[in-house]
């Protein structure tokens, strides 16, 4: 990491990162919020100034086996910040002014990117890991003795090699955002560079371009990559002067490698989701694979809980809405990237379930998972309509199954739109699904029992009365005649007409409270409710 960003981007002011092993995960520190740190973490510590404030925090990270702390510079050495960087075995290390942190968050999971789920080993392309666009820069970077990125077909940074401090300010500007400045392509296009790239299977030289007057600047050799008549990307090299023969043909050369790579990361992409998602797929079905799948994703012995996200009803054909599922799954993968980094997400069928290790105390962990859903939510806002159920807390590889279970049931409860809830456990909606099962078993049955709410159903259509509103007044109001008159806007006298009617056509006593239950019970199993005319006859 350091070799790849730093020193135009990252400075190690104390510390060994050589006693860092795989680094797990790249997290934002929150003081306010409880996060979940993977082992040998980065720690990007927003908003943390001055040695006695950074010292706290490395002390606090050594407890959660943090590899390294990254605070915003200057910050001054000292013998005591050094002192506790090697009591805490975390690494200080500063980012340069200027760089935001979302562009230096978005880098550092690039370069932290494992590859395919799984995979236990990975497949050579000319030397170089398939796939791996990060390892073949620095390759090409080693052959042309300049520093190199590997962009697509929008000018996007896929990849970049080493030594990116000795370019000049757009290189290092295009490396920050993950984009070549608009500036740059401006002059470029106004040149007609790319349609001589597109056009060339040769290199093509391109000279020095400043953006801002004072800036300095190198020239560009630029090779496109084609897999075909396919044009996929280019490579471009900070060089200082034009390429010799050799090393102009090596670039050829290499373009052809990094079309493969290029061909293979975009196939390994697609791969990578759909292993993922069977992985997540037996988790949830909970068999003898489940143990097995669960640690390939990465979780060990540690309690998780199931989240299902689903549309509830949406306009638009099938394509849009397929769109807008898949829009939001990746959102909220964006999102538990950042608050849970170890959380595992696939889209299966119409419902995007996610893995998340929480808590094992069952109220802090649907607390800690509802806050995570409730803050997704937030930032979505309402127009997608989005809802998540939440399952069980569970503390084995065996009892997931079930926690999906409850999440699809909290899910279908959201859907209905009964509670009007974006997000909820299946603790905050267990008796609603328990209603919305028992009309399940009443329709698989077939059942059409004459009860009293049913008899109040009949005769409001026969008669276009009013009792079924009446009866369901009375109850939510506690049996309060001014309430619930006031509710139907209706004179108090004439609910308790109704009401009375409501007894006599029902043949209820409504002064027994387990038929004040049982009616209750009834008018939420009613499919629909009843229309009613405007007058009472």
């Amino acid at each position: 990491m350091l070799e790849d960003l730093g020193p135009s981007l990252l400075d190690l002011v104390h510390g060994n990162p050589g006693l860092a092993d795989d680094v797990g995960g790249v997290v934002i520190h929150d003081p306010g919020d409880e996060v979940s740190y993977p082992s040998q973490a980065i720690v990007l510590g927003v908003g943390v100034y001055g040695a006695g404030e950074i010292s706290r925090l490395l002390m606090e990270l050594s407890t959660y086996g943090a590899a390294a702390l990254v605070v915003r510079g200057p910050v001054e050495r000292s013998e005591d910040l050094a002192a506790v960087s090697a009591a805490s075995g975390v690494a200080l290390i500063t980012v340069t002014q200027g760089a935001s942190w979302s562009q230096l968050t978005a880098l550092l999971r690039t370069l932290l990117t494992e590859g395919d789920v799984g995979d236990a080993g990975a497949e050579m392309l000319g030397g170089v890991p398939s796939g791996d666009l990060f390892a073949l820069a620095n390759a090409v970077a080693t052959l042309l003795d300049a520093p190199i990125t590997i962009e697509d077909r929008r000018s996007r940074i896929l990849a970049f090699s080493g030594r990116q401090d000795e370019a000049d300010q757009s290189r290092v500007a295009t490396i920050l955002a993950r984009q070549v400045p608009n500036g740059y392509l401006r002059i470029l296009e106004s040149r007609g560079v790319f349609g001589e790239l597109y056009r060339s299977d040769r290199p093509v030289y391109i000279a020095p371009a400043t953006i801002e007057e004072g800036e300095t600047a190198l020239p560009r050799v630029a090779v496109a990559v084609r897999a075909g008549d396919e044009f996929l990307g280019s490579v471009w090299a900070a060089v200082r002067e034009p390429l010799s023969p050799d090393r102009e043909q090596a670039f050829q050369d290499a373009a052809k490698l990094v079309a493969l790579h290029l061909l293979r990361y975009r196939a390994g992409a697609d791969a990578q989701n759909r292993l993922r998602a069977d992985l997540v797929s037996t988790v949830l079905e909970g068999g003898a694979g489940a143990a097995q799948a669960l640690d390939r994703l990465g979780f060990v012995n540690e309690p998780t809980v199931v989240m299902a996200m689903g549309l509830s009803a949406q306009t638009g054909d099938h394509a849009h809405v397929a769109a807008e599922r898949q829009r939001l799954t990746s959102a909220l993968g964006i999102h538990l990237n950042a608050v849970q980094p170890r959380s595992a997400l696939a889209l299966l069928g119409d419902v995007a379930y996610a893995i998340v290790p929480v808590p094992g105390d069952p109220e802090a962990g649907r607390m800690r998972a509802s806050q995570i859903a409730g803050n997704f939510m937030e930032r979505t806002g309402r127009r997608p309509g989005a809802v998540i159920g939440i399952g069980s807390v569970a503390t084995e590889p065996s009892a997931l199954g079930r926690s999906r279970t409850s999440a699809d049931r909290a899910l279908r409860v959201l859907l209905s739109g009964r509670t009007g809830r974006r997000v909820a456990a299946i603790a905050d909606v267990y008796i609603d699904t328990l209603l919305l099962e028992l009309r399940d078993s009443v329709a698989v049955y077939g059942d059409e029992p004459l009860t009293p709410v049913a008899r109040l159903a009949t005769y409001d259509t026969k008669h276009q009365s009013h009792l079924v509103e009446t009866l369901r007044a009375w109850l939510d109001a506690f049996g309060d005649i001014p309430t619930a008159s006031a509710n139907l806007f209706v004179h108090p006298n004439t609910f308790r007409y109704r009401i009375r009617r409501v007894a006599e056509v029902a043949e209820i006593d409504l002064g027994d409270p387990s038929v004040r239950f049982a009616l209750m019970l009834q008018l939420r199993l009613l499919p629909d409710p009843v229309p009613q005319a405007d007058k009472e006859s």
